[in-house]
This record gives structure tokens, sequence and C-alpha cells, in this order.
């Protein structure tokens, strides 16, 4: 039996929110491929609650990771999500380079800012560090502030496009200018108009609009949930268009039940209840 494909997820651990590596590791679990944690913060919740205890995990970086290197570790993906510090940024960067291969495929969810603000937890220092991942990566899954930032354009210019013919047009001629000679996909997560969620698939040879309808307000650990289907289908193999589709029904369905459930956003999606949707058919005749 051919060996389980390994992704190095770098991201924080929340005991409640249902996100980040929480999210993480079951879905890359369903989809048949082995979720390598890389720990950048313990967090008892996610930061969205009214308060949280969070221990940076910079300080044990190097230990940890020196211990993949003994075990002379590789992987076939990698997906980098919350970061605690610069320092912790120039750290993961080095991970990278070392460990990312001409066979390794690197997606970098820029978890940054959201609805036009950047996060508590961030810094102008830390915004440019994702930004230098980012450009390491062949993947980028921006939201709008996220793309903005990114690329350096005005946030607020963005949304003032958001009710006219052109606006997701105005988003594409954005996300094209991440792309370059390593960057080949940007998908801009979670743009709303009227009652569709859209997520624009960004490519040098053309873009893919996918939709899904949009039920009540935002929820935690969506983004990591996308990012994650995503990488572990695009490491399977599976085409950029084929990945986010998947990702997008995923989603569409646990909101739908976490929105009718009268889930607390902070709490997170039921996504528990729907991961067999992320098995392939010869998966779930075994």
């Amino acid at each position: 039996m051919k060996a389980l494909q390994k992704i190095a997820v770098v991201n924080d651990i929340s005991g409640f929110g249902r996100c980040s590596l929480t999210a993480a590791l079951p879905v890359l679990s369903a989809l048949g491929t082995e979720c390598c944690p890389l720990p950048t913060a313990i967090l008892s919740n996610q930061t969205g609650y009214d308060s949280f205890y969070c221990d940076d995990f910079t300080d044990r970086l190097d230990a940890y990771i020196a211990g993949w290197r003994r075990l002379g570790a590789r992987f076939d993906g990698i997906l980098t999500g919350y970061l605690a510090s610069p320092l912790q940024a120039d750290k993961i960067l080095g991970f990278i380079e070392e460990f990312k291969t001409g066979q390794t495929l690197y997606v970098c969810d820029p978890v940054m800012a959201d609805d036009g603000r950047v996060y508590d937890t961030y810094d102008d220092a830390l915004c440019r560090k994702v930004a230098e991942l980012a450009k390491q990566a062949e993947v980028i899954t921006p939201n709008l502030t996220e793309l903005c930032l990114l690329a350096g354009d005005s946030y607020t210019e963005l949304i003032a496009h958001g009710g006219e013919p052109d606006y997701e047009k105005y988003i594409v001629r954005i996300a094209e200018t991440l792309l370059s000679r390593r960057t080949h996909t940007v998908v801009v997560t979670g743009v709303c108009v009227g009652d569709s969620v859209r997520n624009l698939l960004v490519q040098k040879d053309g873009v893919s609009v996918i939709s899904s309808r949009r039920y009540g307000g935002s929820y935690s650990g969506t983004g990591d949930l996308f990012s994650a289907v995503l990488t572990g289908e695009l490491v399977r193999g599976k085409s950029a268009v084929s990945a986010v589709r998947k990702a997008v029904r995923f989603l569409e369905v646990s909101i739908e039940e976490s929105f009718r459930a009268g889930t607390d956003r902070n709490d997170g999606v039921n996504f528990q209840n729907h991961l067999e949707m992320l098995l392939d058919e010869s998966q779930s005749e075994k």
C-alpha cells in the first residue's frame, strides 16, 4: 500500500473555536493524508472570544524542527496559517527553505486580517513577514482584506466597487498582481455578493468562480477548513477547480447546519457531521 502523503501544517492549536489545527487534523485525515502539526501557539480558545490565553511557541520551534530534521522528515505539502510574532515568521521561512523540495506544494493562508481590519495580535512587522511567506507559496488563499494587504491596495476602495457589475473583475485584477513565476494560484475567499458567497480562483490561464449560498454571518475557522481541504486535494493530485469546489460544498453544508442550529460564530461550524463528504468513493468502499 502506498504511504500516506504528509502535510506539515503550521498553525496554532485552539482549545475552543473549531479552527486552526483542530480543524486541519480531522479534515486532512478524512482526505487520506497525514497531518503533521507544527504548532505556532497554544490557545485556550480562538481570539474572537472576549478573552483567551495564548502561549507563544516561538522559543520551542527550533527544538521541535530539529526533531523533524533528525527523523529526515520529508513533506508532500506545507500549509501555513496563524503566526505569533515576526521572529516566529522568520523561523518558519527558514523551515520552508530547509524542508520544501521541488515536489513539495506550499499553500499559504495569510491569516492576519478580515472585514477591513488587521487582527489585534498582528502588527505591521508581522504583516510584512506574512507577505514574505506568501511570496514563497505556489498557492495563496487570502480573504478580501488580506488580498489588499498583500497587494498594497486599498480595501476601502475595493469595497466601494461592491455594488458594481465589474466588482469581481476588480478583485481579479488585484489578485493577478500576486501571481509570479512561483505563485501560480490565488484563491480569494469569502466574497459576499447578495445571498451568495463567492470564491475566485485566479490562475495565469484563467479565472473560475465557485459560489455557495450564504447563511448568516461569518464563523470561526471557515478559512482554516477551506485551506485544509484545498491543500489536501491539491497534494493528492486534484485540479485546483475540483479542490475549491470540494472545499466550498463541504463548508456550505457545515455552515448551513450551524446556522440552523443557532451555533455561536465563535464556536465555529459543525463540520464533524460532514467529514464523509471528503472521502473518495474508493476510500469509502474499503
